[in-house]
């Protein structure tokens, strides 16, 4: 909640009370009618010095007296408050996440990432420059307008939701009924099972992908529901190992990353469910991916989850593989044209 939205809700409710109190006291004090006390209240209450309706009894001006009183000074707190609103940011803000809320209601097949320190901000950065829908859940609502990520609040790939992720309700607002993937980057483990453990329950086939400190969460996220566990410090202490060892291996694959995100060159996964029918059984090599599209086919995944790096060309395609393609987005979308529009179609 906005830090002074509420005063201005407040302010609005006891200024209608005052209202309603002084329709209700000039009409039982002086016997006015409604209309008649509507105006006198009116004119009260502003202060513009119009002549009373009839003279006042006694009892009447002191009921005259307390309206002014407390009408001012409700009506000076919230001007007061109304003020402090614009000027802090708040009504900024307010605008802003109405916008958001507009957005989630459309969300679908979007990622949600849960936590927004480190990790959590490196994944969106990257889900964002592959033109992912990305959804954020973070307490703190206040980080999304520091300066060096304030940027993301003007992508149309990016919005969030301010609670805590461990909730059923939290959950159910980033929309994980229509959520493709989800990612708890959390700095406590037992909070990332409980994310991990809720969302798995409320979407059978998301793909989950936990952050992990310790070596003994590792296996308890997966049998929590967990897709894939990542852990940053072993993955930092491997990647300095590589720089020591294969230093150019890891500056290609890290030269090929930028490169994806730049939109120049992708590495991607191609479901064959969507292969046409007539290329279905048929070897790599009958397909002759390189020469009519440009494209490289790295490696495939079978059925079986296991992986065929660099396959031989006599390997048969079947439907349940995915296929790791190298390529521009022109060879890209050039190799599923050619391969996959009827069955899209």
């Amino acid at each position: 909640m906005y830090k002074d939205i509420r005063k201005i809700y407040f302010a609005f409710f006891a200024l209608s009370s005052v209202l309603m109190g002084g329709i209700l006291g000039y009409m039982l004090i002086e016997n006015y009618s409604f209309l008649e006390a509507l105006f006198m209240t009116i004119i009260t209450m502003a202060t513009v010095g119009y002549r009373e309706v009839y003279p006042l009894s006694d009892a009447g001006m002191i009921f005259t007296v307390m309206l002014i009183i407390s009408s001012f000074g409700i009506f000076a707190y919230g001007l007061t408050s109304f003020t402090q609103f614009i000027l802090d940011g708040d009504f900024r803000i307010y605008l802003n996440d109405r916008k958001v809320i507009k957005k989630i209601e459309k969300l679908k097949k979007h990622t949600i990432i849960c936590g927004f320190g480190r990790n959590g901000r490196q994944a969106a950065i990257e889900l964002i420059g592959h033109k992912e829908q990305v959804l954020i859940i973070e307490k703190n609502q206040d980080i999304f307008y520091e300066p060096n990520y304030a940027y993301l609040l003007n992508s149309q790939y990016f919005v969030y939701v301010i609670g805590d992720a461990t909730q059923d309700e939290i959950m159910q607002k980033a929309r994980i009924q229509e959520a493709k993937a989800l990612i708890t980057t959390l700095p406590d483990d037992a909070n990332n099972l409980f994310v991990v453990l809720t969302a798995r329950t409320m979407n059978q086939s998301l793909n989950i992908v936990a952050r992990a400190s310790d070596d003994n969460s590792d296996a308890k996220l997966k049998r929590g529901g967990a897709n894939h566990v990542i852990m940053p410090d072993k993955v930092g202490g491997s990647r300095m190992a590589k720089l020591v060892v294969e230093p150019d291996l890891i500056e290609f694959i890290e030269n090929l990353m930028i490169r994806s995100v730049l939109a120049e060159v992708n590495l991607v996964e191609i479901n064959c469910n969507e292969l046409k029918a007539c290329f279905i059984n048929k070897s790599i090599q009958e397909l002759h991916i390189r020469s009519r599209t440009g494209a490289n086919l790295l490696g495939l995944k079978k059925d079986d989850n296991s992986y065929n790096l660099n396959p031989s060309p006599d390997t048969l395609l079947n439907s349940s593989y995915k296929l790791f393609v190298l390529g521009t987005n022109e060879q890209i979308d050039k190799l599923k044209q050619l391969f996959f529009e009827i069955a899209k179609s």
